[in-house]
This record gives structure tokens, C-alpha cells and sequence, in this order.
């Protein structure tokens, strides 16, 4: 496997550079995760880092194309994207809740 030295930016790995595996497109992933054993046993903490474009550029020739940026909220991943996929139907209603528009409106 090939690897790529990639810097890390924000959060407790801000300024390391580390050699991270690429695909067969000869991107590394997405989201880079790691886990932080937890103070005195405790659960481990889960790191989060995206991948962004790396803007610095060196004699016109890009050299490490990427770099991770810390997301402190550590979100998941939206996944793959494809065109047949439906989109995220979000929360579920509130089966409580009055429904929209004005109380004279006929729901039917």
C-alpha cells in the first residue's frame, strides 16, 4: 500500500505530519479518526479530522495535495452520494404536533 505524508491541522495533532494510506484513486480518506484512550480507564475519546484541499503550492507542482482539519464536533460522515439515493427524510414528526397552515384550512 502507498502512503502519503499528511499534515493535521487544529486540535491536539496540530502541526504533525503523518503517513497516512491512500486508495486506488491515491486519495486518503475522507475522515481520519483516532481513538484517545479515556483518563483512568474511562471511555476513549474519538478524534475527528476532515480532509480538505491543501492550498500551498510549491513551483507549480503539488506535493501533499491534502490535509486534515480538526472537527471538534466530530459529526459523522454524510457517506456516499449517489445519484439513485433518496435524500435524509430527517427527524421523525411529532405525532403531537398540530399541523401547518391556518386553523380555517380543510386537510383533506
Amino acid at each position: 500500500m502507498k502512503s502519503e505524508d499528511t499534515p493535521f491541522e487544529g486540535g491536539p495533532m496540530d502541526g504533525r505530519v503523518l503517513p497516512v494510506l491512500v486508495g486506488m484513486t491515491g486519495h486518503p480518506p475522507k475522515t481520519y479518526r483516532i481513538p484517545v484512550p479515556g483518563p483512568d480507564g474511562g471511555p476513549p475519546t474519538v478524534l475527528v479530522y476532515r480532509r480538505v484541499p491543501r492550498d500551498d503550492a510549491r513551483g507549480g507542482l503539488r506535493f501533499a495535495r491534502w490535509k486534515y482539519v480538526h472537527d471538534p464536533e466530530g459529526r459523522k460522515g454524510s457517506g456516499r452520494k449517489w445519484p439513485w439515493s433518496r435524500p435524509d427524510p430527517g427527524p421523525a414528526p411529532d405525532p403531537d404536533a398540530t399541523p401547518g397552515g391556518k386553523p380555517d384550512d380543510a386537510h383533506g
